[in-house]
Parts: C-alpha cells; sequence; structure tokens
C-alpha cells in the first residue's frame, strides 16, 4: 500500500480493482439457491396458515 505525505494529494487517478463476481465469492452461485429459498418461503406460508386456521376451525 502506498504512503502518501499529509498535505500532498495523490498521483494521478485512483481507481478501484476490478474483481469479478466469482473470484470474490470464492466460486460460483448455482441457481438451486431461488429453488430452496423458493421452497422455504412456500413452507414457511403453509405453516403459519396452519397455525392460523387450524384453531380457528376448531372453536
Amino acid at each position: 500500500m502506498a504512503r502518501f505525505l499529509p498535505g500532498k494529494p495523490p498521483k494521478g487517478p485512483r481507481k478501484a480493482p476490478h474483481i469479478s463476481t466469482e473470484d470474490v465469492r470464492a466460486g460460483s452461485t448455482p441457481h438451486i439457491v431461488r429453488y430452496v429459498l423458493a421452497f422455504s418461503l412456500l413452507l414457511a406460508v403453509l405453516a403459519m396458515s396452519a397455525v392460523w386456521i387450524i384453531p380457528a376451525v376448531a372453536r
């Protein structure tokens, strides 16, 4: 890392290095994550509905 003297701006433009998404994540992102998220959301909605509906019908 370059050190700069106080009061003197760095010479030239400073650009952030470009690193690809797969290199940053250290791997690929498969599309199965979407299906797992959708399935989990569906199960959570069904479970919450059952918790709400079953006691209401039992009354």
